[in-house]
């Protein structure tokens, strides 16, 4: 049996972005053994992908473990040169990655900073004939119950500070949200890493929410249950954003800095509403970015009732301007 060898050692979001792909990858060859390299705490959704591939343990670049002779090796990961080299040294017979100047014997398309992430890893197949459909987001639903059906989420973190909105703000929507679901069976919930522990309890505290509010520690098939069966989630640029949208769960996604044209949702599905004020910074900055922080709670409010009450906002609500937009160039993305 030939060996692929998949290479996506990244995050929740990450490796949902890669489904469309990773499904291409399988139904172009159905009878290989396809090994998925990624964090181990992904695997609960690697079994919901429907694209039949083990997990291969990895934490990151320069971690790959041993492998069998590998047939085929597929560059998920990034632009390289890195991920390039990682992958050569499996010493796989084809190797498919985006060209990069450090390995020029390399053949492969060129690395587009402002392609969304979905369509970037859609067209590398393309490129080697394989086509697939960027639309292919949807993750099969948990077989796991989940903990608090149609419970309200609000997640107010994110990887880098640059993408977290103003915890006090979140706070405030919970607040409002829980407010407007007194006296009903749906409860609010806040929920975060075991990191951010620390974090969705200030904002369940401040929002008037009980410790049982918080939803912090929990492994991702515990996650992912309780995305699937929410009403709503709240939260930014992040990978509980990207669940919501695999389960098809209505969402408010505060985008910024980097552009939902990248990183969002598609542009068909009016039950995930984004809001983002038009400006474009340094994904990895130290604070919250400007853009982001111009969104205000009534807008992030009013988008949430409005998705409770069963409406849909029109297609041209997705993108919301406090400001006139003051694009500036973001860093190319690295390896």
């Amino acid at each position: 049996m030939a060996v692929m060898l998949v290479l996506r050692a990244l995050g929740l979001g990450d490796l949902l972005t890669a489904v469309p792909a990773l499904r291409a990858l399988r139904r172009a060859r159905p009878d290989d053994r396809i090994l998925l390299a990624a964090p181990e705490p992904l695997a609960p959704l690697v079994r919901l992908l429907d694209a039949e591939v083990e997990l291969l343990p990895t934490a990151g670049l320069s971690a790959l473990p041993a492998v069998p002779p590998v047939d085929l090796a597929v560059n998920l990961h990034g632009s390289g040169p890195e991920s390039i080299a990682d992958l050569r040294g499996t010493r796989p017979r084809r190797l498919l990655t985006h060209r990069h100047p450090d390995h020029p014997d390399l053949d492969g398309p060129e690395w587009k900073r402002d392609q969304h992430e979905v369509a970037r890893w859609c067209g590398l197949l393309a490129y080697a004939g394989i086509p697939a459909d960027p639309t292919d987001l949807t993750l099969r639903r948990p077989a796991t119950p989940s903990p608090a059906p149609g419970a309200v989420i609000v997640h107010p973190g994110a990887a880098s500070a640059a993408r977290r909105w103003p915890p006090q703000r979140f706070a405030a929507v919970a607040r409002a949200l829980a407010d407007d679901l007194a006296g009903t069976s749906a409860r609010v919930l806040v929920t975060g890493s075991a990191e951010e522990r620390a974090l969705a309890t200030a904002v369940a505290t401040d929002a008037g929410l009980g410790p049982e509010a918080v939803f912090a520690g929990h492994d991702l098939a515990e996650l992912a249950a309780l995305v699937a069966g929410a009403r709503l989630v709240v939260c930014g640029d992040t990978g509980v954003g990207h669940l919501a949208t695999a389960f098809e769960t209505p969402s408010v996604l505060l985008f910024g800095p980097t552009p939902p044209s990248r990183w969002g949702p598609p542009a068909d599905r009016p039950r995930h509403v984004v809001l983002w004020t038009g400006t474009v910074g340094d994904p990895h900055a130290s604070t919250p970015d400007p853009g982001l922080v111009r969104i205000a709670t009534p807008t992030v409010v009013d988008a949430a009732r409005t998705l409770l009450a069963g409406g849909a906002p029109c297609r041209t609500a997705r993108t919301t301007q406090t400001a006139s937009p003051s694009v500036s160039s973001a860093p190319a993305t690295s390896d």
